[in-house]
């Protein structure tokens, strides 16, 4: 695994969905800027975890698609039902 080619990369996705910009929130009473929720992910030496989930080991299949689509410059397939725009 390219621990630093995945942080690159993490940080290339990251300026595409307008990391730290806020967005226009429609409220009933007009409008207000808000800031997207970051989805943590944290990598240890033997797994790593997405948001508040659980523990994956990187020889399980979905983490290592989640990582060969982060070493490919993608947003990982598994998280577009959720984030269609990236997060």
């Amino acid at each position: 695994i390219d621990f630093d080619l995945i942080l690159e990369n993490i940080k290339d996705l990251n300026s595409l969905v307008g990391e730290g910009i806020s967005q226009i929130e429609h409220t009933p009473r007009g409008a207000r800027l808000r800031r997207p929720e970051p989805l943590p992910l944290t990598l240890y030496q033997n797994g790593m975890v997405v948001g508040h989930g659980a523990f994956r080991p990187y020889q399980h299949p979905g983490t290592q698609q989640c990582l060969q689509d982060i070493m490919d410059g993608y947003f990982p397939s598994e998280l577009q039902p959720h984030y269609p725009d990236g997060v």
